[in-house]
């Protein structure tokens, strides 16, 4: 399970790194939002199951072994978090590339003078 979310996360670095060095501007956004995705995709599973948790929350004493495994709500509401700031972030730059579009009448950046 671990080499296919490391596949996973690798090819959409790969992909979102790809589309930053594109020349047209909404493909730069997608890259940011492809890569912003991929961090995401990394840190959740990073904070995936822990051993010994169940001795840390008390609603899983009272239950008998094997425990239920839990894994880590920190990294999941980081990367909640994560997940709002990113919509913002992807919905700024496109407001912003379409004002760019409207001055320079093209997507090119190699065009824009």
């Amino acid at each position: 399970m671990s080499l296919a979310i490391a596949v996973t996360v690798g090819a959409l670095f790969a992909l979102g790194t790809f589309l930053l060095l594109r020349e047209d501007v909404i493909e730069v956004v997608w890259g940011l939002a492809v890569i912003s995705q991929a961090a995401n995709i990394y840190l959740i599973s990073m904070g995936g199951i822990q051993a010994g948790t169940h001795d840390l929350i008390p609603v899983l004493v009272t239950h008998e072994a094997p425990f239920p495994e839990t894994a880590d709500p920190l990294v999941q509401a980081l990367v909640l978090t994560a997940i709002v700031i990113n919509f913002g972030m992807t919905a700024f730059a496109l407001v912003l590339s379409y004002r760019t579009y409207q001055e320079n009448e093209t997507m090119d950046v190699t065009e824009w003078s």
